[in-house]
């Protein structure tokens, strides 16, 4: 670990040290017990009451400084999830290793795996305001949830019991100098093809085809990048290679999480011998292919045809052909821009993960969208084409997107505050990622909400970094708006 500190921190060193410690304990989506824990222990040491709900959401309540007990509270929110992503040369434990931090100059980054600032930092900054002794502020309530990118279940099964306050400043956002007033819904559908095998000829050649090498990142913020999604550009391949030669694929695997747009993928296939070496051919003609067109975007792009195991069993060819034809056609990337907001997204898909199991392989398409009605429109046609491929599927559920209000007094007043602390506007923007901002509005009868935070690079990859100066603003505006609001 890279953070040594004397006495007298200033803020900046306070918030990192903050997030070293969270950095050391594991709190992937589904596995939030043990940072919840932790905070519950720091809250009770720094004598701070706390509840939690059925669903594992935490409130920690920070009393207000002298002359403001009797103001309302101003709730500070952050999520107690990240998401699990690394390099494929790396040998980290999530469920046990702590993350390994990196300062570089300004940045801050991991070795070989998500930073998890990306909600980690937000976690740091409520520590640190909530310690903040000198700070002039209202009763603070720092509300911790769970599951968010997994769906925003934690803020979908918020017990409204657990606050009071009409205030919603959101920690979720990683653009400082912007403040977030809207975001995109979300849904998506899991598509499980079937995977019958049947015998195969071991006079057959067989084949693991890996691309890889790609940048990945957040499937809401990065959509619109022109970046290559290994699930699609796998199964693109595969598909150019079935029109010249029958293929039947023994497993396909891609991705991890639905929300991350996929860096690896690999599938291992079986074809008559003597197509091996055409075969061969023609994947280094279509690597050229790839890199060609993502010669801006993808540098590291590499797709490697290698000599697999022999095998017993495979899909048959028309099986094999349904699945990548399936794969090739689902919807994936930008589907519409905004009309309402020029050059925002509007909707989009992504193609998660491609997981091989025993007796199917599950398709994971998330989707996002400021338009609930596109939405169920994308639901739909994910739906359509596995059926049109005989492949069962699950819809998941729904959360709608949380809609903009310009006119919004805490908008007005936080805006006020940046400039009066910065002399400049601040960006006011709706996101294309998911917030849960206006569910917990929702669940809590309806707040004033607002969503800010820190500069954060490439969240849900391996390349995540927190650009460090920003925390300094960040924290800054913070204190400022807590004593004006």
């Amino acid at each position: 670990m890279f953070l040594s500190y004397n006495n007298g921190m200033n803020p900046t060193e306070q918030i990192l040290s903050h997030f070293e410690k969270i950095s050391a304990v594991p709190r992937g989506s589904k596995h939030e017990e043990k940072i919840r824990a932790w905070l519950m222990d720091w809250a009770e040491k720094s004598n701070f009451q706390f509840k939690t709900d059925a669903a594992g959401n935490l409130a920690v309540y920070v009393p207000a400084s002298a002359g403001r007990e009797n103001q309302p509270a101003v709730i500070l929110q952050g999520h107690l999830d990240m998401v699990w992503q690394k390099t494929p040369d790396s040998t980290h434990d999530f469920l046990t290793d702590p993350i390994h931090l990196i300062r570089a100059g300004d940045w801050l980054k991991a070795d070989r795996t998500t930073l998890g600032a990306d909600n980690g930092i937000a976690l740091a900054l409520m520590m640190a305001l909530a310690e903040g002794r000198e700070i002039s502020r209202p009763p603070l309530e720092l509300l911790f949830t769970v599951e968010e990118e997994t769906g925003l279940v934690g803020a979908s099964k918020l017990d409204p019991a657990l606050l009071s306050g009409k205030t919603l400043i959101n920690l979720d956002s990683e653009t400082e100098g912007a403040l977030i007033v809207g975001c995109a819904g979300g849904s998506g559908v899991a598509v499980n093809f079937p995977r019958v095998l049947e015998a195969i000829s071991s006079a057959g050649a067989f084949f693991r085809l890996e691309l890889g090498g790609l940048t990945g990142g957040h499937s809401g913020g990065d959509i619109n990048k022109q970046r290559g999604n290994a699930n699609k550009l796998l199964a693109r391949v595969l598909d150019e290679l079935q029109n010249d030669f029958p293929l039947r694929l023994i497993s396909f695997q891609g991705g991890s999480v639905r929300n991350a747009i996929p860096r690896d993928a690999e599938a291992v296939f079986a074809c008559a011998a003597e197509f091996a070496q055409p075969v061969r051919t023609k994947t280094l003609d279509l690597e050229a292919t790839l890199q060609a067109e993502y010669a801006q975007t993808e540098k590291e792009l590499k797709l490697t045809l290698a000599a697999a195991p022999l095998q017993a069993e495979a899909m048959s060819e028309a099986d094999s052909q349904r699945l990548i034809k399936l794969l090739v056609a689902l919807p994936n990337g930008v589907a519409n821009m905004s009309a309402e907001l020029e050059g925002s997204v509007e909707t989009s898909s992504n193609i998660g993960v491609v997981e091989t199991q025993a007796e199917q392989i599950c398709i994971s398409s998330g989707h996002r969208s400021s338009v609930l009605s596109r939405l169920h429109e994308l639901n739909g046609k994910v739906t359509a084409l596995a059926e049109l491929a005989n492949a069962p599927y699950e819809r998941g559920g729904v959360y709608p997107p949380w809609q903009a209000n310009m006119n919004s007094a805490l908008l007005k007043k936080i805006a006020q505050v940046y400039e009066g602390r910065f002399n400049q506007k601040p960006r006011v923007d709706i996101i294309h990622g998911g917030l849960e901002c206006g569910i917990i509005s929702a669940r809590c009868g309806g707040l004033e909400t607002i969503s800010l935070g820190p500069t954060i690079e490439n969240p849900h990859s391996p390349d995540e970094r927190l650009y460090i100066p920003s925390l300094a603003k960040t924290w800054e505006l913070l204190v400022a708006a807590l004593q004006a609001l």
